[in-house]
């Protein structure tokens, strides 16, 4: 009898050709990274890693051996080994010790490894030793030197961040990213000048450097932070490469057939944030036979989170795309047929702002997480409420503008603690408050100024603000020092629960608002608590939002026209509290009818608005974003800005832009568009 065996392909067999050409020397360097990257991308790491460990260990004369160990580490990462990783990068460096991507690499691990102090060594030593200029050296050397920066700032050493950053500004001055965080860290440290002139760095460096948020933090000048949102969407967002990969769904027609509308909002804070808080109770509040809600979280995991699991129970369909593609994401939301996308993130962290140029959906619309206008060709349109766009600021934003009663939703079912005694945060019985709660990167030297020239004017009075780092809150109370204020009279307030923190709030007298970043949710926390605000509105989102909430509370008599007036106003309620008591009374007794915290109608409204941009949907009259002379009023703009101009009115503000266009024109003839410049010549 005769048994035939059939015969198998062994699926080894290309690996074991593999391997033995490389213990014979047989498979060049090219062939050996060609080979791994084939193993690897097939799903076989552990292939690639076998392959480089055989091809290192047999071929340790090769030239270029440093090269095979950094790619084996890479393997050895994605493999999730650390510490073979960190083993083959050491090699590498040892090798080749000015081989600047190991040294980059190394140090990452390292970190990750929590080696935090080992991985800035790493990335320090490569500096100090590499002092020569060619490109290679040039990138790696501010690659390391802004991981040092990242890191020192991380681990709370400001200073040293602070340095290791400017050595990488003025290695490579017109590379952004450093100076982005150099002047956000100094923003956060109060350490005015901002900006402060350099023979390496110019003023216009300086102004192309700041982010998109950070700008308004800087200069209350809406027209240059449309312009810093369009720069920033046409250079990091743009169009998909891959764009022709994703297929765009046709407008559905839903007005009067019955069926709901599908709207997705998208965020990476739909979790124990200021804009969770804002958004849970609207997103309960919302009619689902009217609208179907999906929620595209795109933030880090928060598991044990009780804002987004309540978010979660509000909402129909809870969508996590944090580990998707922003292709991937896209064609998600396309398949849920999403009628309206609301980007609640726009330009803030984690945002995923390339989902929405895939057009994943017809209509887009900017609303509740980012002050000011996006300037994307893809957004058609923003919500706002008409103290913080009044028609004739509608110049300042490229999305068409469609209004509610108030921007600033709020959360009537937090969770308060009961109110302390003063003395158990630290505060003086008997002194009239002041209080600032908002971040220290929104006080400007004029606003501080300001508060110095309230106190001096009000014997007694304190100034209460949120902690800092200490060099921070040190700093501060020597400037108050130089203004002839006692350092006891400015008082810092610790990290609290927010339940805890909430309850201390409601101690101070006034709140006094910064400018031009005013308070947002910061300032309806404080109303909530029965805590008047004082705030200037300006002419930007960020200068206007506080005035919106105050407004909508019911005291529009605290938005004060310019700096002095509030000045003035401070000075006035601290020396008659009466008066003050007065609009704590009309707080208590609009607390519950007031539009801050009428949910049910903005809810409502927000329903409305969802459905009048559907109808342009289907009627084919969406909005076409007006991107029209951009780039100029960005060359206007950062010429301004630069000149520091705090305060100052519409039409001086309007007419500095006319001169500076008009002079552009007359070099250059400019096309018309819908803002200043309506008309040619």
């Amino acid at each position: 009898m005769t048994v035939s065996t059939p015969i198998h392909a062994d699926p080894n067999a290309p690996l074991l050709h593999l391997m033995g050409r490389a213990r014979n020397q047989q498979l060049s360097l090219s062939e050996l990274f060609q080979s791994a990257e084939s193993l690897s991308a097939g799903g076989h790491r552990a292939h690639a890693v076998e392959l480089y460990k055989t091809w290192i260990a047999f071929n340790d004369t090769n030239p270029l051996l440093h090269l095979a160990y950094f790619n084996y580490a890479v393997s050895l990462s994605g493999a999730g080994d650390a510490a073979g990783t960190i083993h083959a990068l050491r090699a590498a460096i040892r090798i080749n010790p000015q081989f600047g991507q190991a040294h980059i690499n190394l140090g990452r691990t390292l970190e990750d490894c929590g080696l935090v102090g080992q991985a800035v060594q790493q990335w320090r030593g490569f500096v100090d030793t590499t002092t020569d200029v060619t490109p290679d050296r040039i990138n790696n050397r501010l690659l390391s030197l802004q991981h040092i920066g990242r890191v020192l700032e991380g681990t709370g050493h400001l200073e040293e961040a602070e340095a290791a950053l400017w050595q990488a500004m003025e290695l490579l001055p017109t590379r952004t990213e450093a100076a982005q965080h150099w002047i956000s860290l100094r923003m956060r440290q109060c350490k005015w000048p901002i900006v402060s002139s350099s023979l390496h760095i110019t003023p216009r460096q300086f102004m192309d450097a700041m982010s998109s948020m950070t700008i308004a933090c800087y200069t209350d000048d809406p027209f240059f932070h449309m312009a810093k949102a369009y720069r920033y969407s046409q250079t990091a967002v743009g169009r998909p490469a891959d764009l022709k990969a994703f297929v765009r769904k046709p407008v559905r027609q839903k007005s009067g057939t019955g069926e709901r509308l599908r709207v997705g909002y998208v965020s990476s804070d739909l979790r124990q944030h200021a804009v969770g808080f804002a958004l849970s109770e609207v997103l309960e509040l919302h009619d689902k036979s009217s609208v179907e809600i999906f929620a595209y979280y795109c933030g880090e995991p928060a598991p044990i989170d009780k804002t987004q699991a309540r978010i979660k129970q509000a909402v129909d369909h809870w969508r996590d795309i944090s580990p998707l593609s922003d292709l991937d994401a896209a064609r998600l939301i396309a398949t849920d047929q999403i009628d309206v996308l609301v980007d609640v993130n726009g330009y803030t962290k984690h945002a995923r702002t390339k989902i929405f140029a895939y057009r994943p959906a017809p209509v887009i619309v900017n609303f509740c997480g980012y002050p000011g206008t996006v300037a994307s060709p893809y957004h058609q349109y923003m919500i706002a409420d008409e103290h913080i766009v009044p028609p004739e600021n509608e110049i300042y934003y490229t999305e068409k503008v469609l209004r509610i009663p108030c921007n600033q939703p709020v959360d009537r079912k937090r969770l308060v603690s009961p109110r302390p005694m003063r003395s158990a945060v630290g505060l003086p019985e008997n002194a009239f408050v002041f209080t600032s709660f908002n971040g220290m990167q929104k006080i400007t030297a004029p606003c501080f100024q300001r508060w110095m020239s309230i106190l001096t004017a009000t014997p007694g009075s304190v100034l209460w603000l949120l902690a800092g780092d200490d060099s921070v809150n040190e700093r501060l109370k020597l400037l108050a020092t130089q203004s002839g204020i006692a350092p006891e009279r400015i008082i810092f307030a610790g990290k609290a629960q927010n339940p805890d923190h909430l309850a201390r709030i409601g101690l101070a007298d006034l709140f006094l608002d910064t400018f031009p970043y005013g308070a947002h949710s910061t300032a309806a926390d404080a109303i909530t608590q029965g805590l008047p605000v004082l705030t200037v509105s300006g002419k930007s989102f960020a200068s206007r939002f506080c005035g919106s909430i105050v407004t909508a509370a019911g005291i529009p008599e605290l938005v004060c026209a310019d700096p002095d007036a509030y000045v003035q106003k401070a000075i006035a309620f601290a020396r008659n509290p009466a008066s003050l008591a007065a609009v704590r009374q009309s707080l208590q007794a609009q607390r519950e009818t007031c539009a801050l915290r009428d949910m049910d109608r903005l809810a409502r409204r927000l329903e409305e608005l969802y459905w009048e941009m559907h109808g342009d949907a289907e009627r084919g009259e969406l909005p076409v974003p007006d991107l029209r002379n951009l780039d100029v009023y960005y060359e206007v703009g950062a010429e301004l800005a630069a000149a520091g101009i705090e305060f100052e009115t519409d039409e001086a503000y309007r007419q500095r832009y006319r001169a500076e266009l008009t002079a552009l024109n007359e070099h250059a003839p400019l096309y018309p568009d819908a803002r200043l410049w309506q008309t040619a010549g």
